[in-house]
């Protein structure tokens, strides 16, 4: 337990001790209690300082209230026994991340259904560019993973971390991928990142790598999603082709060069859900960059299924 939060605690506000939640390579999530509600802190680590710099940057210039994107508070620079503390402070999951609730939880059709479409619905509103005083840039994540997900009480789910996120306005055609030296997770890497043919100058690069790692957030809901009352262990993405800790030249091999993807499971074909969301991810993971769907055309695609799913259950 810590009970020192930083100066925005002493804003007006008692100051209360906060529980540890997660650390990892970027620093530690505690919660919190902020203005009589739990909210999630982020600890940035003092070497991710250009990624809380991001987040804090676009959270701070663009309106991004949306369901399924990770609603901002406030984000805070302190100085303490002379180190730099960099926090963010977000609403509160208590269900955690995609990735910890599919390793505690297998779902049933129309959950895993509807956690896959939140998910595609707060990447389209990321990489929709709204025009007016409104409005907001697109953007693009680059770094999205089941462990920047999080779900919801009500088992939606919501985009988080946006440290590694380029934005492009079509007004002025300015393309701003901040100063962040560090790329995505290896794991979720696309083919054009991994043998480094990306153009980087091209904002629809960007949209194509968030949605090959889309489609293997798809894979992982769906090893969870039950059919004939069977279920896949969670695994992460290529987890029988790559050691645990995946160098760049080890999913390099995988990926562009053997052109391997994750391995679909048999009955999956035998369930109508579950073989349309195949034929889904696979059109997320062509090695063709720019013959991949765009979020828009994903989101529709399973408005589709959960349509026809719904209609099969009344009939």
């Amino acid at each position: 337990m810590i009970t020192t939060p930083p100066s925005l605690w002493g804003r007006g506000v008692p100051r209360r001790p906060l529980l540890l939640l997660g650390k990892g390579r970027y620093g530690e999530v505690w919660r919190g209690q902020w203005q009589g509600e739990n909210v999630a802190v982020k600890i940035f680590s003092s070497r991710d300082e250009k990624s809380w710099f991001r987040e804090t940057e676009i959270y701070n210039t663009v309106l991004l209230r949306h369901d399924n994107i990770l609603g901002f508070m406030a984000s805070d620079m302190t100085s303490r026994n002379s180190s730099t503390q960099l926090w963010l402070i977000t609403h509160y999951h208590e269900n955690g991340s995609l990735y910890d609730y599919l390793q505690r939880v297998a779902v049933e059709t129309s959950e895993g259904l509807a956690m896959a479409a939140s998910v595609a619905n707060g990447l389209v509103h990321l990489h929709t560019e709204i025009f007016g005083t409104e409005g907001k840039p697109a953007i693009a994540h680059r770094d999205l993973k089941s462990k920047n997900i999080l779900v919801t009480k009500d088992l939606r789910c919501c985009i988080a971390d946006l440290g590694l996120a380029v934005t492009h306005s079509q007004a002025d055609n300015l393309l701003d991928v901040g100063n962040n030296p560090k790329v995505g997770t290896k794991r979720y890497m696309a083919p054009e990142v991994l043998d480094e043919s990306i153009q980087t100058d091209c904002f629809d690069a960007y949209k194509r790598v968030d949605i090959w790692a889309f489609g293997l957030v798809l894979w992982e809901i769906a090893r969870r999603t039950y059919s004939n009352g069977i279920v896949e262990e969670y695994k992460p993405p290529f987890y029988d082709q790559v050691p645990n800790d995946p160098s760049f030249e080890d999913m390099r091999k995988v990926v562009c060069v053997e052109q391997q993807r994750p391995f679909i499971p048999n009955r999956w074909f035998s369930d109508p859900t579950l073989s349309a969301l195949v034929k889904l991810m696979k059109e997320c993971w062509y090695q063709n960059p720019s013959a991949r769907l765009t979020a828009l055309r994903i989101k529709k695609t399973l408005d589709k299924i959960y349509s026809s799913l719904e209609k099969g259950k009344e009939s």
